[in-house]
This record gives structure tokens, C-alpha cells and sequence, in this order.
């Protein structure tokens, strides 16, 4: 997949394209579905495949006080979108100048005149323009007039529940990661590094790791069945989400521990990504260290249980 970070980065030729805009946060089942019939009429036509997004998310600069956190960081949709197949992804930068372009202005400036843009395919909940001024019609309109095909999408449904990401942001926000999931088509993940001055070496020999402060989505407080994935292995783990409180003052931290652990080569600078399979429960302040290890036996036991039935289950 192409990646262009600005309008003037693409080539003088670039084109004809089908496309979609949006913000793609999660790159959930919806944001797939519309994608991949972008990439299939882009081959019947023989056209380019092409994912316009924005960085930084529009709200943050629109209203920045209530913005809320992401559910995919850029880097991590970047890596998402170049899973779906599309041919390329522009990320346009999104400032106060570009928020003041016209609908107009936008629709034949950078789809027509930029981008080539031969078909358009968008959620009937799509608006752009300064306000968000238009919405679909306006934009079907436009693109009778500047020559290209607008085809709109209502919203996917799973088990009943409109896919959308502000769904995906609530759920994963209450703690509920296996809906979340099926939204997603994907476990919610968080990627990170370990955290600072926890003594990580070359060679790491204690089953638990912590991760470094997460300024984007995370799920409530709580115990909850994970995965992490450390230099390309996979580790089953138990995740808590909280603040340690039976150990006294609250320190809020994410900390796994690894089922199947082994020394590792880890160092504060490792990618890690910690993927969110199942909530176990809310963390409690117990009445000593003795009551808590016992029960992170307890959950430590009905994970192995939730991998062994997966594993089982192919």
C-alpha cells in the first residue's frame, strides 16, 4: 500500500481512483465492508484503490477540550488499512485551513482536480465542508456535476447492533471486550512499550510486564483475559486495568501476566501489542497480598480454561 502524508506528495499522474473518506478509527467490520467495494470496483475499472483519512482526527482541532481518545492510534490504522488491500491511503492533514474549505471548493479541488476521483463511496452519515455543511446529497449533486459516481452505504449491522466506532469506543470504554470484538471483526488491542524504570534488561525473567502510560482508549477498570505479543511471539495473559489498590496508594498501571512465560529479550523501547479477549472482573481492593494471590490464581485458572476451550475449538 501507498501512503501520502500530503496532496503535493502524489504524482502528477495519479489517478483514476475510487475512494472513500473517512476517519476509520477501529478500521471496524464496516469500515472493511465499504473498502473492500471500493477495491472491487476499482479492479472493474481499472482504476486505483484509494482510503482518505486525516491526521489529526478532526475533533481534536475542532473541539479539542472534548475529544475523545482513539481506538487506533494513526500508525496502528495505517498497518490496518494496508491489511484490507486498498491501493493506496492519503492522510491529508487536518488544520484550521483545511476546516474552512468550502464543500464545494473540497469536491473539486482535491477529488476532482487532485485525485482523479472516478467513483466516491460513503455511510449515509457522511458530511464534509466547513460546518460539515453537506452531507451525501450535496455531494451525489457535485459529483453529477464534476463528473464522478457517488454510492452510499447504510450502516453495517452485527448480532442486531449498528457497527459504528463511537459503539466500539463506549463498549471497549465499559470494559465490554468481547462485544467490541465482534464489532471490530478483531480483539480491541493496545500498542505500547513496556514501562520506564522497571528494571527491564536484555533478558527479562519475571512473568509480569507493565506497560508504558497509554494516552489513547483503554478499557474500563478490570481484570480481563489478553494476549501479548512480544518480538513476534504471542504470550496468554491475565490483564489488570487499574490502580492496585490493595497495595495501598492508587497507581494506575496495565499490568500482564504472562501464562506461558519464558525469559524474553525485552528493553523499554520493544513494541508491544496487548490484545483484550475477555473481561474477567472489576478490580477489588482486598484485605492483604495473601487474599489478592489467591485470587489471581483463581483468574490466572479460568483463563487457561478460556485458551485450552479456544484452542479446542480451533
Amino acid at each position: 500500500m501507498q501512503i501520502f502524508y500530503a496532496l503535493s506528495e502524489l504524482p502528477p499522474d495519479f489517478g483514476p481512483t475510487v475512494a472513500t473518506i473517512g476517519n476509520f478509527d477501529g478500521v471496524h467490520r464496516g469500515h472493511q465492508w465499504v473498502i473492500g467495494e471500493v477495491i472491487a470496483r476499482a479492479r472493474a475499472l481499472k482504476a486505483r484503490s484509494l482510503a482518505i483519512t486525516f491526521d489529526p482526527h478532526p475533533a481534536r482541532i475542532l473541539r479539542p477540550q472534548t475529544a475523545l481518545p482513539l481506538i487506533t492510534p494513526l500508525a496502528q490504522k495505517l498497518s490496518l488499512l494496508r491489511d484490507t488491500g486498498v491501493d493506496a491511503t492519503l492522510v491529508l492533514p487536518f488544520t484550521a485551513e483545511l476546516s474552512h474549505t468550502s464543500a464545494r471548493d473540497f469536491a473539486t479541488q482535491t477529488l476532482h482536480d487532485k485525485l482523479n476521483i472516478i467513483e466516491l463511496h460513503e455511510g449515509e452519515n457522511f458530511r464534509f465542508g466547513y460546518q460539515a455543511e453537506a452531507g451525501v446529497e450535496s455531494l451525489d449533486a457535485l459529483g453529477h456535476e464534476l463528473g464522478f459516481h457517488v454510492s452510499v452505504y447504510t450502516p453495517r449491522a452485527t448480532h442486531g447492533v449498528a457497527v459504528s466506532s463511537s459503539t466500539i469506543r463506549q463498549l471497549v470504554a465499559q470494559g465490554n471486550v468481547s462485544r467490541a470484538r465482534a464489532l471490530l471483526g478483531r480483539p480491541f488491542a493496545i500498542h505500547s512499550t513496556p514501562a520506564s524504570g522497571r528494571g527491564y534488561g536484555t533478558r527479562y525473567t519475571v512473568p509480569t510486564i507493565n506497560l508504558a502510560p497509554y494516552s489513547e482508549l483503554i478499557p474500563a477498570i478490570g481484570v480481563y483475559i489478553t494476549t501479548l505479543d512480544v518480538n513476534g511471539e504471542t504470550f496468554d495473559a491475565v490483564t489488570n486495568v487499574g490502580n492496585r489498590p490493595t497495595f495501598g496508594e492508587d497507581s494506575f498501571t496495565i499490568e500482564s501476566h504472562l501464562l506461558n512465560f519464558h525469559p524474553i529479550a525485552l528493553d523499554e523501547s520493544t513494541p508491544l501489542t496487548l490484545s483484550f479477549l475477555h473481561r474477567l472482573r472489576d478490580e477489588i481492593r482486598w484485605p492483604s497480598p495473601e487474599a489478592l494471590r489467591e485470587q489471581i490464581g483463581r483468574d490466572v485458572r479460568k483463563a487457561q480454561r478460556y485458551f485450552h476451550l479456544c484452542r479446542q475449538l480451533g
